[in-house]
């Protein structure tokens, strides 16, 4: 199944497009995982801050060590010291997590938004062209072939003196509908090849 058009042209052009749009997916796909590394870096300040609750609440929690032992009231101030240091810096460790968790959330959605929504356009608009490109290539090398016999040649002529452009005709032969009544097909099945994409054969 031939892939790009026969004709340098269309065939450069073809690649081209390919190329580019290979590379433009890459580098959408570079960008959003630098924009990934870029935000989870903010995950830092949640990892201080949980760092910094921790610190409290330990430092409460070595206190009511230390008093602990206290007779008559070292145990209930070791509570108090401990709840102080749940209520301050355990809260404070929590919200430290919590902000870490969702600024690593943050990153990932920020890096496949980045990359999804270009390369989606980009695929959107890339991919059904070239699809029906293949598609009309197939097509066509199915139908036209590399069949010789003098009825088909006949039957390719026919097609394109009567479905191309005059234009385009006139490109190919000063006289196209004379050429077709007087069996001449070498200009009519070279354009026809042609607008297909394919290479026009020597008969």
């Amino acid at each position: 199944m031939p892939l790009y058009p026969e004709l340098r042209g269309p065939r450069a052009r073809a690649v081209v497009a390919d190329v580019v749009s290979i590379v433009l997916l890459v580098v959408f796909a570079w960008a959003g995982l630098k924009v990934h590394g870029a935000v989870d870096r903010l995950a830092v300040l949640g990892e201080g801050v949980e760092a910094t609750g921790s610190a409290v609440q330990g430092g409460f929690d070595s206190a009511a060590d230390a008093v602990d032992g206290t007779p008559i009231v070292g145990g209930e101030l070791a509570d108090g010291l401990r709840s102080a240091g749940e209520g301050s810096g355990g809260e404070v460790a929590d919200l430290g997590r919590q902000g870490e968790e969702s600024v690593h959330r943050l990153a990932w959605i920020l890096g496949i938004v980045t990359f999804a929504l270009p390369a989606l356009l980009l695929i959107t608009r890339w991919l059904p062209g070239r699809t029906a490109q293949i598609r009309r290539l197939r097509d066509a090398s199915q139908v036209l072939g590399d069949d010789a016999t003098p009825e088909r040649r006949r039957l390719v002529a026919m097609r394109a003196a009567f479905s191309l452009p005059y234009g385009q005709l006139l490109q190919y032969s000063p006289d196209p509908l004379g050429d077709l009544a007087s069996e001449r097909y070498d200009g009519l099945i070279a354009a026809a090849l042609e607008d297909a994409g394919l290479r026009a054969r020597s008969s």
